[in-house]
């Protein structure tokens, strides 16, 4: 059983890298984070050092939540070693990033040679958002959204004290949670709080629905066109 588990995953591994680096909008995707992280150096006073953690969103912020990262407290060796622990994370959470993309443009790819040959698909809504809900990684990650969302429905309107809860629905759902943001009008209201909530739940379905795209991708195996 554990002899065959190994083989199953070398492909899926495979499967991913081809889908990261294998289309335009993978690489194109990889090319800009690279050229961003020397922001992080060249201007670590300036909102551009953000870059590098906006563009691996949600996965980067991820991070936020484990006890360890830059600025850690303790010595030069704990210091390093979160340091290294960020910047493995960052790759990492780009990495699955551009498959995303790439497993996007794959799709897209099929999507149009499949409505070349058959006639309009019923259920169109259910099938564009049943990668959402189809497969383990993406009920897990909308747990999580629903974790985030539910904690900061009760501090904002149960308890006293909400202090930031809204930074956790924001950077469980980003990039597209800012579109939300960008949405809100100022002053505090009840169409500000319907904008933000339904906004980030609406970026995390669509979250749902890439990364379930790419789970089901990486694991049929299903060819993706050249780019």
């Amino acid at each position: 059983m554990t002899h065959d588990a190994h083989p199953r995953r070398l492909p899926r591994l495979r499967r991913l890298s081809a889908l990261a680096t294998g289309t335009w909008l993978g690489r194109g995707y990889l090319a800009v984070f690279g050229a961003s992280v020397p922001a992080v150096f060249l201007f670590p006073d300036s909102p551009v050092a953000a870059a590098p953690m906006l563009l691996t969103a949600p996965w980067s912020f991820f991070a936020m939540a484990l006890p360890f990262g830059p600025g850690t407290d303790g010595g030069g060796a704990a210091q390093v070693l979160a340091l290294t622990f960020t910047a493995a994370w960052l790759l990492l959470a780009a990495f699955v990033n551009a498959a995303v993309l790439g497993a996007l443009t794959a799709r897209q790819g099929a999507a149009a040679l499949g409505t070349r040959t058959a006639g309009p698909r019923p259920h169109r809504l259910r099938d564009l958002l049943a990668p959402a809900v189809d497969n383990w990684l993406a009920r897990g990650y909308l747990a999580v959204v629903a974790a985030a969302l539910g904690f900061c429905f009760y501090a904002v309107h149960l308890s006293p004290d909400p202090g930031f809860a809204g930074i956790w629905p924001l950077m469980t759902t980003a990039p597209f949670s800012l579109l939300a943001v960008l949405a809100m009008p100022t002053g505090d209201s009840w169409l500000t709080s319907l904008i933000f909530f339904t906004g980030t739940a609406a970026a995390g379905l669509l979250n749902a629905v890439l990364l379930g795209r790419l789970a089901r991708r990486v694991g049929t195996g299903e060819p993706h066109p050249a780019a």
